[in-house]
């Protein structure tokens, strides 16, 4: 009873509270409430901050939702050693990965690894924004950027190199930018990530480094969607190599101000430092870093 316990406080804070948690698993509010209030009593400390609208975790349930993960993933991992033998890989597995990138790349590699795992299953959350790993639930997720948080580690998938491009057709009708200054008079296709929206693109050559404000009445938080809008002549984008690789090599997009850098950045593979990673979840990072570094090269 005390692992179902932590794993319905789990799940209230994955649904944001205890009613959306009561409907997940068929409980009444009351039940839910009762069956945390049982897990604060074992605890000695209030989990959660409930108010009328919304609940945050105490000091003590960001401490509980780290450790539930990981003794619940060493039990998962027992359970299925037992039932389905050492050698087979069960369970479920939560990643999260960017919204081009997921769709190009990473599910294909998803499809395979399903296939020669039938007792797996995954959730895959494609976003181009922030996602928090520990409070969310999440195994792990491949992210573009350096490492900000201390609380994460991070396996290195490769380099990044950013790039300017555009169709054909809108170079056609709008003439081609031969120095970054130039992008500030076209238009061009801004992503959004979470609050903030990127319209200040920098570029650099020979040490000196130019910064532009661009502008563009197209602007989405889903990087395929840029995508799109920029294989369809809407306008300028910059984009991760990896989104636009093979679009570049059949001629559907045309890469714009190669003598400048437009920034490198890393791509990896992150998951939080203490969590003990079932051997299922190993085996799909295994699985991915293999798969991309076969699309890259």
């Amino acid at each position: 009873m005390f692992l179902k316990n932590l794993e319905l406080f789990l799940l209230i804070v994955e649904k944001g509270g205890l009613s959306a948690a009561g409907r997940e698993v068929g409980l009444s509010p009351a039940s839910v409430s009762e069956r945390l209030a049982l897990l604060e009593t074992y605890y000695g400390a209030s989990l959660l901050n409930r108010t009328t609208r919304a609940i945050s975790l105490t000091d003590e349930g960001r401490i509980l939702v780290e450790g539930a993960r990981r003794l619940l993933a060493e039990a998962g991992e027992l359970h299925s050693s037992i039932r389905t033998g050492t050698q087979a890989l069960s369970g479920p597995i939560r990643l999260s990965a960017p919204q081009d990138l997921g769709r190009q790349y990473i599910e294909p590699i998803l499809s395979r690894f399903l296939d020669e795992h039938p007792d797996v299953s995954l959730d895959l959350n494609l976003g181009d924004g922030y996602v928090d790993l520990v409070s969310q639930g999440f195994d792990f997720a491949i992210r573009y950027g350096a490492l900000a948080d201390s609380s994460l580690r991070a396996r290195p998938l490769g380099e990044n190199r950013r790039v300017v491009c555009a169709a054909p057709t809108y170079l056609a009708r709008h003439g081609t930018p031969t120095h970054p200054c130039e992008l500030a008079r076209h238009e061009c296709l801004v992503m959004r990530l979470g609050i903030n929206t990127a319209r200040e693109w920098t570029f650099s050559r020979d040490g000196e480094v130019h910064r532009v404000m661009v502008q563009g009445r197209r602007i989405a938080n889903d990087g395929g969607l840029v995508r799109q809008w920029c294989l369809e002549g809407h306008g300028i984008s910059l984009k991760s190599i990896w989104d636009v690789r093979d679009d570049l090599k059949s001629g559907r997009l045309v890469e714009l101000l190669p003598d400048f850098t437009a920034g490198n950045t890393l791509l990896q593979i992150v998951y939080p430092t203490a969590r003990v990673q079932p051997r299922r979840v190993r085996a799909l990072i295994e699985c991915l870093v293999a798969g991309l570094a076969a699309s890259e090269a």
